[in-house]
């Protein structure tokens, strides 16, 4: 469905996006992470045909993105992280407006614009004002925007941005729903989210993908390496130093403080327990301990170690 070939995109000296490929198969939900100025918002709009790249290539659905961007354009549907609504048009005007501008007339327009009004919810708003609507019924109204031509990837750009917890909720089964039929790319900050609806994982960062995998996989691999949690009172130096001397330690981070109490995350190597040596060598230094326990993995820790950058 999606053939990226080391596409990258400079803008003089610097670069946003930087040699990056990857394929994604039909019928499948992909998680697209990166913080702030990762590269992602650039990435989505060089595949939907909305910025031309530096070099590289990527196809869409067989469809060369730049050499046939007319015929990519009619496989995808993209919605961006700020959806471009006219407040002063009803919603099924809005929609029919945009069917026009997509080439949809007659029937096949009303008949589109009806199936994307009820798989987005929209029906019993359709006369109403589109100023009206609360932040999430816009975002449906976005989605139903990107689906009137039929697509066969969907390309959504922080879709949950903005929105409370019960209409990310909504958005999050709306989104399941469509990955029954469509192909999607969902960019978004919302780890949970993305553990919790997306087959495959794409992270990103300062314009080059540092992992790939379902979020099962590059959870298990975090596992692998261990993780464990102190929090105790001591110099932070010091305690830094002589975590990092015990036995299969691979890095010590500091998390910061509360108070008195300085908290540590401690990575560990695979199938190894460190917590018997921390706990006698705080006992030896006559360090207090509040908190000592092996943590278990998510996907935001991965995120987290893959792009932090101390």
């Amino acid at each position: 469905m999606i053939d990226v070939n080391n596409l990258s995109k400079r803008y003089g000296r610097h670069t946003a996006v930087s040699d990056i490929s990857f394929k994604v198969g039909k019928g499948k939900i992909i998680g697209f992470l990166g913080p702030n100025g990762a590269g992602k918002t650039t990435t989505l709009r060089m595949l939907t045909g909305y910025l031309p790249p530096t070099s590289g290539s990527a196809e869409v659905a067989g469809h060369d993105i730049f050499r046939d961007s007319i015929g990519a354009r009619r496989k995808i549907g993209y919605m961006p992280e700020n959806v471009p609504l006219y407040d002063e048009m009803r919603v099924r005007e809005y929609l029919r407006y945009r069917a026009r501008l997509k080439g949809l007339k007659g029937r096949t327009a009303r008949e589109n614009i009806g199936e994307a009004m009820d798989l987005c919810g929209l029906t019993h708003v359709r006369r109403k004002m589109i100023k009206t609507l609360s932040k999430g019924y816009r975002q449906r109204v976005g989605l139903a925007d990107a689906l009137i031509h039929k697509p066969d990837l969907l390309i959504l750009d922080e879709p949950t941005n903005g929105l409370d917890p019960n209409q990310i909720r909504s958005i999050r089964n709306l989104i399941k729903r469509l990955g029954e039929t469509h192909t999607i790319m969902l960019s978004t900050h919302i780890l949970h989210e993305v553990e919790m609806t997306c087959d495959h994982v794409i992270i990103i960062d300062e314009g080059k993908i540092k992992a790939t995998g379902s979020p099962a996989e590059l959870v298990n691999k975090m596992r692998a390496a261990g993780k464990i949690t102190v929090e105790i009172q001591a110099d932070e130096e010091v305690a830094a130093a002589a975590f990092d001397k015990l036995k299969h330690v691979k890095k010590v981070i500091r998390e910061g403080k509360d108070e008195n109490w300085t908290r540590f995350s401690i990575l560990v190597d695979h199938g190894t327990d460190t917590r018997e040596r921390i706990s006698a060598l705080t006992a030896e230094k006559q360090w207090p301990i509040r908190t000592l326990h092996r943590h278990k993995s998510t996907l935001e820790d991965v995120f987290v170690e893959l792009t932090r950058k101390d």
